[in-house]
């Protein structure tokens, strides 16, 4: 088995992490841009959420029912996200996904949900982005539209019809390989409005982007809110967890569903999760990881050009994707990540990248140094890469 979406040659196997380094099995060291694919938001370990977590571990984690670790981080998720009025609690981001889509047709009575061409909502049947071993009749009810596309989205809301369920949509743009975008504010409130006249569930997707660009919620930035919305990735700092929050037009479903997992209530990640949302609110966290974006995006798009390339970072600061402007085999892309890795520092060509409030000026610093010095040596054999 191998990890099939990273550059060739980059390492499969880890043995620790602190801050925002990780560290492989080899010994070798690395600035990590990746942050564990999304959930580590404060840093490697970060000491005050380890403390928490082991202080639950040690009076145990997985009894008969939850510890009162989901009562209180339920009340820190209603007091911190505007649309939520309750939660639940899962381990994956599928898990979250794939609980709204249920609540959504319990509370309306419909089975048809409209997602994103290319949106990556989970892996598992109903929204895979593999059709390996997943059938028709998983996608019965399932159709499509094009995200920040308004003609798009009112031609599929037309073809569901009154068995309209649900609109599920990303906190922003992440397909894989594809230029991020934000979502314009016409796009969003052309979502809510058609979710209003038909009383159906939006649905925002914020597993990938949740407590990185607003704690309120991601589309708080466009001055929309869901009806639903998952959570996972960076809820509790690299601790299994994932969450559903929803307002009280949903409170009825989502007491009457059946949905459950052995380790879904687990007391140590929610301990986790408590305080990484009291120190995000404590060093508000959104606004650091914008700016410490904006410093990386900057220094990279600078290095390149001094090298003579172009290259671009779209979607938001604190969740890049990093593109050369004229690469469309992605050969460029692969070799600056292999160049960089090489001088420690760990980025990704075809995914978005995240940043951590671990990640401060002089850690960015130090990377870009070493991004530069990538930069110079993909100049010196562009020709061979090419």
């Amino acid at each position: 088995m191998r990890a099939a979406a990273v550059p060739a040659g980059y390492p499969q196997f880890f043995a620790g992490g602190e801050g925002a380094r990780v560290r492989d099995v080899d010994g070798r060291s690395y600035i990590d841009f990746m942050c564990s694919w999304g959930p580590i938001i404060l840093g490697h370990r970060h000491a005050e959420v380890e403390a928490a977590a082991r202080a639950q571990l040690d009076a145990g984690d997985c009894l008969d029912g939850p510890t009162e670790h989901a009562v209180v981080l339920a009340e820190k998720l209603v007091a911190t996200i505007l649309h939520a009025d309750w939660a639940l609690f899962q381990k994956n981001g599928s898990d979250a996904m794939t609980t709204c889509v249920t609540l959504a047709r319990a509370g309306t009575g419909r089975r048809k949900v409209l997602v994103a061409r290319g949106a990556y909502h989970g892996a598992v049947p109903w929204c895979s982005p593999s059709l390996i071993g997943v059938t028709a009749e998983d996608r019965a009810h399932l159709l499509h539209f094009t995200y920040n596309d308004i003609s798009s989205l009112d031609a599929a809301v037309a073809e569901a019809g009154e068995d309209l369920a649900a609109i599920v949509v990303s906190a922003f743009r992440h397909d894989l390989g594809v230029r991020q975008e934000l979502p314009t504010r016409a796009f969003a409130q052309a979502a809510r409005a058609h979710c209003d006249r038909l009383n159906a569930a939006l649905v925002l997707d914020d597993v990938r982007a949740g407590f990185r660009l607003n704690l309120g919620g991601s589309w708080e930035n466009v001055g929309v809110r869901p009806d639903l919305a998952g959570y996972s990735k960076a809820i509790a700092n690299g601790w299994p967890l994932a969450a559903v929050t929803g307002n009280a037009r949903f409170r009825a479903a989502g007491e009457q569903v059946f949905v459950t997992g052995s380790f879904w209530y687990g007391g140590a990640p929610m301990a986790a999760a408590v305080k990484v949302i009291e120190i995000l609110e404590r060093e508000n966290g959104p606004a650091r990881l914008e700016a410490a974006g904006k410093r990386f995006a900057e220094g990279v798009t600078g290095s390149a050009a001094r090298h003579g390339f172009e290259v671009s970072l779209s979607g938001p600061p604190a969740i890049p994707l990093m593109q050369f402007n004229d690469d469309p085999d992605v050969r460029l892309g692969e070799a600056l990540c292999r160049e960089a890795l090489a001088r420690g520092v760990y980025l990704h060509n075809k995914h978005n990248m995240f940043l951590s409030l671990a990640h401060t000026d002089s850690v960015i610093d130090e990377a870009l140094d070493a991004i530069d010095k990538a930069f110079a040596a993909l100049a010196r054999n562009r020709t061979a890469v090419a």
